[in-house]
């Protein structure tokens, strides 16, 4: 599988982000002069789930957002790590 330029620095951010923490795709987005819709569907093509831990990436409203393999799997995946998620938001600091 190759991947393009654009997806290997989305996935370089991605897999800096801690356990426990999220970022947004708007955050992405800006650090790469892109757009946020551009880095969901990067890491919607992100065949390293567990290296690269898109589930830790949120809306910029807090909202949970989308993931690969589901919403009720994204809310699991973040809540193991202890970030708090009331009603499909989250609860703790966004970085």
């Amino acid at each position: 599988m190759s991947l393009t330029e654009f997806q290997k620095k989305v996935y370089k951010i991605v897999k800096k982000i801690p356990k426990g923490k999220v970022t947004t795709y708007k955050a992405i987005a800006k650090k790469l002069n892109s757009s946020p819709r551009a880095v969901g569907k990067a890491l919607n093509k992100n065949p390293f789930l567990i290296k690269i831990p898109c589930h830790r990436v949120v809306n910029s409203n807090g909202k949970v957002g989308g993931y690969k393999e589901g919403i009720n799997k994204k809310i699991s995946l973040l809540r193991k790590e202890g970030v708090e998620i009331k009603n499909g938001k989250i609860l703790s600091k966004i970085i």
